[in-house]
């Protein structure tokens, strides 16, 4: 079964980080990163640009509104998704709760249906 795991941060929070706080947190994720593609279960992710860089679209009644940053008010914004594949939904979590982000901010973990079959 394929995942898709959402990253979430707190942009402000995350800034407040000192350079060797996000390094632990940066090399964390590389070497579950690296576990994962040795074991075959890793698909794809990438992290996010800045929400400030973000536009939200929204049309109603055949009219498109664009603005600037994301739409959610919410402190954590999205900051990056993971891909990967896994025999089991417990496995996924497992993966999902070694992820440091969720020590944080929090990931949100979601089976992928439908489209691409191998």
């Amino acid at each position: 079964m394929k995942y898709m795991m959402l990253i979430y941060q707190n942009t402000a929070a995350a800034a407040g980080m000192s350079e060797e706080e996000m390094g632990v947190l940066q090399n964390e994720a590389g070497d579950i990163w690296q576990e994962l593609v040795k074991t075959g279960e890793w698909v794809s992710g990438a992290g996010l640009a800045s929400p400030a860089q973000a536009k939200a679209i929204r049309v109603r009644d055949g009219v498109a509104a664009v603005t600037d940053g994301p739409f959610s008010e919410a402190k954590e914004q999205l900051a990056g998704l993971c891909i990967f594949e896994t025999e089991s939904l417990e496995r996924a979590v497992e993966i999902a709760q070694r992820w440091p982000d969720a020590r944080y901010w929090g990931v949100e973990l979601r089976e992928i249906v439908g489209g691409d079959e191998d």
